[in-house]
């Protein structure tokens, strides 16, 4: 049986997103809304750790070394608006790389499913909650 190529393949595997990571970290480090959250960071650790991640949620089969989404924003008070302005980083990144929009939108996607895991301060831009959710 063929395997059918995951999204990742579909964009040039690993060598053709690792620019576009690379590229979209170096953006989000010097925003003036945002980059003072990763000062402290690594930056090199932080894009291979951003890499696996994407890599991963493209269906690539390769580790994610990291820690959880959750923990490893524990002690950031990050608010939805900052949340929201590297998803449009992230959005602008893809589009001046020229990648895929199946690629794309999973990315994208994938990224806002993780709003709540991240943002620890609620603000004006947080999401409604949905009727059957406990605050």
């Amino acid at each position: 049986m063929t395997q059918q190529p995951n999204l990742l393949d579909t964009m040039g595997g690993l060598d053709a997103l690792r620019p576009v990571i690379n590229d979209f970290i170096d953006r989000v480090r010097a925003d003036v809304m945002i980059g003072f959250h990763f000062n402290a960071a690594d930056p090199d650790l932080l894009k291979q750790r951003e890499l696996e991640f994407t890599a991963r949620a493209l269906g690539a089969d390769i580790p994610y070394t990291g820690r959880g989404m959750r923990q490893a924003h524990a002690n950031h008070p990050i608010l939805s608006g900052q949340f929201y302005r590297r998803l449009m980083i992230l959005r602008q990144t893809l589009a001046d790389h020229a990648v895929p929009q199946p690629v794309t939108e999973a990315i994208l996607l994938h990224t806002e499913r993780l709003h709540d895991l991240i943002v620890r301060v609620p603000d004006a831009c947080s999401p409604p909650k949905r009727p059957t959710e406990r605050p």
